[in-house]
């Protein structure tokens, strides 16, 4: 059966590869966006389709559609982004999860709403289980989004009490690939831009703080497997790559890779609250969707390192002065 699906922040970075999935598959999909950190060149390819449609909208404010599905990914994730407005960041994620949890009542739609390894701040316990509540600073510069995000998947859960919802939460780990934006201020998107460039590749701190990078289709595949999962199991479940790199070994990957001279930096000031470590538990996901990461780092980072070569990074607007 073909099913009228939305995607909030569908020309974002993995807004849009969620939606040539969704597309490719018969459904027929809606992409919302507010372009704020999005490219309409994520999704220039899909315009022409008869099962896509695009509308400029944020989702701070309601929206009246008609649909059988929801995606709610719309929210800058990258630090200097959600931080240069973040007022905005935590409307976006609070009260888009108002608007789009209402338009699913209404529909009765399922909903599924990317939430991020973020609620569980700068964590105690290693690696990262569900279960695990985190140690997040409320009034922090990072709170705008830990928090938001945070308050979101209580929205959610609320609603399924209260309402009868049916909700799907994930919490995704740090994501790569294709289409990241070249001054999303990432370290991966970072890290190939100053390579490609011949810059220094400027590391915060020595670089012994550790992330754990999953490969974007990865990262699609455990979405669909969570909409498609089984009604009683809303999560949260953590979606993610478990194999853990320190920030210093990603730039000498990131080097080699690219064949690029650039020398390594280390002694950049650590940003406040940065997390010292990040690894997911991604045993739930493996029990109850049949999920797991398939893309070694060093393959999906030569995927990643040949589509910035293949684009014209001068043509990509900086959303932000923090980058």
């Amino acid at each position: 059966m073909i099913k009228r699906i939305l995607v909030t922040g569908g020309a974002g970075f993995l807004g849009s590869h969620l939606c040539d999935r969704l597309v490719a598959a018969g459904q027929d999909v809606i992409c919302v966006d507010n372009f704020f950190t999005s490219q309409k060149s994520n999704i220039e390819h899909l315009l022409g389709r008869r099962n896509f449609e695009l509308i400029r909208h944020d989702v701070t404010h309601p929206l009246w559609l008609e649909v059988d599905e929801i995606y709610n990914l719309a929210c800058p994730a990258a630090p200097g982004h959600y931080q240069y407005n973040p007022i905005k960041t935590i409307k976006t994620s609070v009260m888009g999860a108002i608007n789009m949890l209402g338009l699913a009542k209404r529909n009765r739609a399922k909903i599924l709403h990317a939430s991020t390894s973020e609620v569980y701040g700068d964590p105690t316990v290693h690696p990262q289980p569900e279960g695990y509540w985190g140690n997040v600073n409320p009034i922090g510069p990072r709170a705008c989004y830990d928090e938001g995000k945070r308050a979101a998947e209580t929205i959610f859960f609320d609603y399924r009490r209260q309402n009868s919802a049916n909700i799907r939460v994930i919490r995704i780990f740090n994501t790569y690939g294709p289409r990241m934006h070249p001054y999303d201020g990432r370290v991966v998107s970072n890290f190939i831009r100053q390579a490609l460039c011949g810059d220094p590749i400027t590391i915060y701190g020595d670089g012994s703080q550790t992330r754990s990078f999953c490969y974007v289709d990865d990262l699609i595949e455990g979405m669909l497997a969570m909409m498609a999962g089984p009604d009683d199991f809303p999560g949260p479940v953590n979606i993610g790559n478990p194999e853990e790199f320190t920030i210093r070994r990603l730039a000498e990957l990131t080097v080699e890779l690219s064949g690029s001279a650039s020398p390594i930096i280390p002694g950049r000031p650590m940003p406040k609250d940065d997390p010292r470590q990040r690894q997911p538990d991604i045993t739930l996901a493996g029990e109850r969707l049949g999920w797991a990461p398939r893309m070694p780092l060093r393959e999906g980072l030569e995927r990643t390192i040949a589509w910035f070569r293949s684009i014209d990074m001068s043509t990509y607007r900086p959303p932000t002065p923090n980058f």
